[in-house]
C-alpha cells in the first residue's frame, strides 16, 4: 500500500496489533499531536483507521475542523478498520497482550454484576433487585461527572500493573471522551 496509515486507537490496542509501518496518534491525543505529524506527511496519500472505522471518522473530524490537512490532500478513512484489513488477508504486527483494556473490564463486571443481582432478585430475594439498581448508578454516574470507580479501582488491579497506559486508559474509560490529559 502506497498509502500512510495513521491509526487512531489507542496506544495499547496499537501495542497488540497494527499494520506494520502505520504511525499511532490516539483520538485521544490527536489534538495535541496532529498537527505536528500532519505537516510532516501532507500532500501524501493518508487512511486513517482505528478497529472498525467510528473512531477514524471522529478522528477525520477533528482533524478537517483543526485544519490539520489541506482539503486538497487524499485523506480518507479506511472503511471497516484493522478488522476489514484484516479480513482481506493483509498482514498486521501482532503482540499478545495480558489483560482486557480497562474499559472492556468495566463492562464485564458492571453486566455481569447487574445480571447475577437481577436473577438473584427475581429467584431469591426481592432485595437483591438493590444491588442491581447500584450498579446501574455506578454507570449513570460515570456517565454524568466522567468518573468511573470502577475504573479506577480496576487500574490498581496486580493483572493491569504491567500496563504503561492505564492513566489514559482509565480515563478515556471514565470520560469517553477524547480529551484526557494525562
Amino acid at each position: 500500500m502506497d498509502r500512510v496509515i495513521v491509526d487512531v486507537r489507542e496506544e495499547d490496542e496499537f501495542a497488540a496489533e497494527h499494520v506494520e509501518g502505520s504511525i499511532n496518534i490516539p483520538l485521544s491525543k490527536i489534538e495535541k499531536s496532529g498537527k505536528g505529524v500532519f505537516q510532516h506527511i501532507n500532500h501524501k496519500p493518508i487512511s486513517i483507521m482505528c478497529r472498525s472505522g467510528k473512531r477514524a471518522t471522529l478522528a477525520m473530524d477533528t482533524i478537517r475542523r483543526l485544519n490539520f490537512i489541506d482539503t486538497k490532500d487524499d485523506v480518507k478513512v479506511y472503511t471497516g478498520g484493522i478488522l476489514e484489513w484484516k479480513a482481506q488477508g493483509h498482514p498486521v504486527v501482532v503482540k499478545k497482550l495480558n489483560h482486557l483494556p480497562i474499559l472492556r473490564q468495566v463492562h464485564l463486571i458492571a453486566g455481569a454484576m447487574a445480571l447475577t443481582f437481577a436473577l438473584l432478585g427475581y429467584f431469591v430475594n426481592q432485595n437483591f433487585v438493590f444491588g442491581a439498581a447500584f450498579v446501574g448508578m455506578g454507570l449513570a454516574f460515570a456517565g454524568a461527572t466522567g468518573t468511573c470507580l470502577m475504573a479506577i479501582l480496576l487500574a490498581k488491579m496486580p493483572w493491569n500493573a504491567s500496563n504503561d497506559n492505564l492513566t489514559q486508559e482509565t480515563c478515556t474509560a471514565g470520560t469517553g471522551t477524547i480529551n484526557c490529559a494525562k
